[in-house]
């Protein structure tokens, strides 16, 4: 009857360690997901910017481009 018993307790000692060890692991996985979601995060951002920043300058530059040639259309009409 001992045996049995002691045999009973060490299973559900071993399920115990076994089930923690799982929730652990579990939690290890949430943790890095999240992780790896907040760094693709910080990349498309960093990407938005470089594009934002990219179109802005595109349009600067179109934009002087504009008032260069409207300024060079204007100064045959004024001589």
């Amino acid at each position: 009857m001992k045996k049995v018993l002691l045999f009973v307790a060490i299973v559900a000692t071993l399920g115990f360690i076994s089930c923690n060890t799982a929730q652990q692991k579990a939690e290890k996985a949430t943790q890095d997901s999240i992780a790896e979601a907040a760094r693709l995060d910080s990349i498309a951002k960093v990407q938005a910017d470089s594009i934002r920043a990219a179109i802005e300058a595109a349009e600067a530059a179109a934009a002087d481009t504009l008032e260069q040639v409207v300024e060079e259309a204007a100064a045959p009409a004024n001589q």
